[in-house]
């Protein structure tokens, strides 16, 4: 990491140093070629819309397809079809809401599980062989730091969206009546 040059404040330097490295590391996972190993040595045959569907229903309790959209920050539509396709192949399957009996939520089967597990363990292994030249001590500050930078992602995120200011309806007009 550069050394901030004299005068320049050194929280910048080093935050935007710590940007720099999380667009480099989500580029560098994003990559189509990264996708097409994952699938390759997981054995697996899924498009990256179903890896991030399926990461993100293992990741929580059964979810409605709706709030799913929402997580993923796509249209309930693209949602919809990939969860088709998904439940069609044995990965997930649509169970009664509890809290709402109209509603439906989404879940992994034993397949889906199956799935993302041989993902995680894929992915374990490529983590493994880029730091297997880290100490014990290093990985320990690593992995503790990242649970902070998450937590404090989260935390500034909810904070975020909660102070922002909920647009006002416009009033109505009272109702003038026949006439």
């Amino acid at each position: 990491m550069p050394t901030p040059r004299p005068g320049e404040d050194p929280v910048l330097t080093a935050t935007a140093e710590i940007e720099r490295a999380l667009n480099r590391i989500t580029h560098l996972a994003g990559r189509p070629r990264q996708h097409e190993r994952l699938m390759a040595e997981s054995g697996l045959s899924l498009d990256r819309a179903a890896v991030a569907i399926l990461r993100h229903i293992a990741e929580s309790e059964p979810l409605r397809p709706g709030v799913l959209a929402v997580r993923l920050s796509v249209e309930a539509s693209h949602v919809t079809r990939q969860l088709r396709q998904l439940e069609q192949a044995g990965h997930v399957v649509r169970v009664p809401d509890p809290d709402d009996r109209r509603a439906q939520r989404v879940r992994l089967t034993e397949t889906g599980l199956n799935a993302v597990e041989r993902m995680r363990e894929v992915r374990r292994r490529g983590m493994e062989a880029a730091l297997a030249d880290w100490s014990p001590a290093d990985l320990g500050r690593l992995a503790g730091l990242f649970h902070r930078l998450v937590d404090d992602f989260v935390r500034h995120t909810e904070t975020e969206i909660d102070a922002r200011p909920r647009p006002r309806r416009p009033a109505r007009a009272p109702d003038a009546g026949p006439g």
